[in-house]
């Protein structure tokens, strides 16, 4: 998260990014990709990953999921903040914790994105609340649309969608389809691209690996 914005005006003039870009037309993981090592900190929040996975999806919850998001928001670092602010395990932004803890008061209301088990709690319904009002053809699709807005917001996500629509390609699909449209900076996008895929298609797989429970929801 914390992905600096430009401005509307200016994003509606950047063209969509080349076809060939890597990570927005397959499923596939890259080949070349390094293995993945799960730390072993990450051992110290597992209860807390598992149970806030459980309190938003139930059964159908995959704690691997949140822990490949917590991998590659924070590495583990509960400590962690980055140039623009975001802070904690999860990065979010002073704004954004703000509006969760308004939007959630019940579970959240006092939130604290320092605090590593508010932090799980909120991404995990922040995840929740995002997937579910982006709904996609396929869990797949829902997923990569929740976590790209995670990561660089709904608006520019809404964007996207409609350029996907405006090329003739499926709005509701991310893969091949809105992942190769472009309404932001191109490092934006590339960062946003990458954060998708490397949690769907790499981390997951990973954790799961490494005897994380859950089922990869991108095959």
């Amino acid at each position: 998260m914390g992905v600096a914005l430009m401005a509307l005006g200016a994003l509606l003039l950047i063209p969509q990014a080349s076809a060939t870009t890597p990570g927005t037309l397959s499923r596939s993981a890259p080949a070349a990709a390094p293995a993945v090592h799960v730390p072993e900190v990450s051992a110290m929040y597992r209860r807390w990953v598992e149970q806030a996975v459980a309190e938003e999806w139930g059964v159908d919850g995959s704690p691997a999921r949140l822990a490949a998001q917590v991998h590659q928001e924070s590495r583990w670092d509960a400590s962690a903040r980055s140039p623009v602010g975001a802070e904690g395990l999860t990065q979010f932004m002073p704004s954004t914790a703000r509006w969760i803890a308004q939007k959630f008061p019940d579970k959240l209301g006092q939130f604290d994105p320092a605090d590593p088990q508010q932090a799980l709690l909120a991404a995990a319904v922040y995840d929740a609340w995002l997937v579910k009002r982006n709904p996609g053809v396929t869990a797949c699709d829902s997923w990569a649309f929740g976590l790209s807005a995670y990561n660089g917001g709904e608006k520019y996500l809404g964007i996207e969608q409609a350029k996907a629509r405006a090329a003739h390609r499926d709005p509701d699909m991310w893969f091949g389809n809105v992942a190769a449209m472009r309404a932001r900076s191109l490092p934006a996008w590339r960062q946003n691209r990458d954060y998708v895929q490397r949690i769907l298609l790499e981390l997951e797989p990973a954790y799961i690996a490494a005897g994380w429970s859950g089922k990869v929801v991108c095959s």
